[in-house]
């Protein structure tokens, strides 16, 4: 996970430089360039591992303070192809560092994340998968009253539960919801 997330404040960083110059610069040369660069990083020691991490993350950081406000409208595209203005960069780090955070079972879990963020990732990923192949479903936090409604196959299927078990779920985890029936939870392609 800790590769993952160096990898991609390295490609974040490419997409600030698009912003910067209007020169196109994709997140990744190819999704197999991508994979090959983190699987090379699971492999470093942890030192080595520890140092990209903080160089990746502080390049990113500083090439996004140094984007204009013109510059953050600039559109880039991202590694699934989307067009969107370089004020969602931001987002896309938090996401990707919060919820690999949880993925390393180090510390924080969804629990620990505050409510807006994971109603905004909960937006998010619904966003994204709406336009997958799935089960059609109807999602409710019963702490925050949010709610969500994902098309899909067959008749809805209503989930309920807090918002960071609902979060986990989307996002490919176990949040331990279970379906109506007492049986588990309908099985979700990726997200990402």
């Amino acid at each position: 996970m800790v590769a993952h997330v160096a990898a991609n404040a390295d490609a974040l960083s490419n997409l600030v430089h698009w912003a910067a110059t209007g020169e196109p610069t994709p997140m990744y040369a190819s999704p197999e360039e991508r994979a090959a660069g983190i699987e090379r990083g699971a492999r470093m020691p942890a030192a080595e591992l520890t140092a990209w991490l903080r160089r990746s993350a502080d390049a990113l950081e500083e090439g996004m303070a140094a984007l204009g406000d013109e510059q953050w409208k600039s559109p880039v595209v991202t590694a699934q192809g989307r067009t969107v203005p370089a004020t969602e960069l931001p987002w896309m780090r938090s996401r990707e560092v919060c919820v690999h955070a949880v993925d390393l079972a180090a510390g924080p879990s969804f629990a620990d994340l505050p409510a807006d963020f994971l109603a905004a990732l909960c937006d998010d990923v619904v966003g994204k998968r709406g336009a997958a192949p799935g089960p059609a479903l109807t999602l409710e936090a019963t702490d925050t009253g949010d709610r969500w409604e994902l098309p899909g196959e067959g008749d809805p299927v209503a989930l309920a539960g807090e918002l960071h078990r609902i979060t986990a779920y989307l996002t490919g985890r176990d949040g331990g919801l279970t379906a109506p029936d007492g049986g588990p939870a309908p099985a979700l392609a990726a997200w990402l």
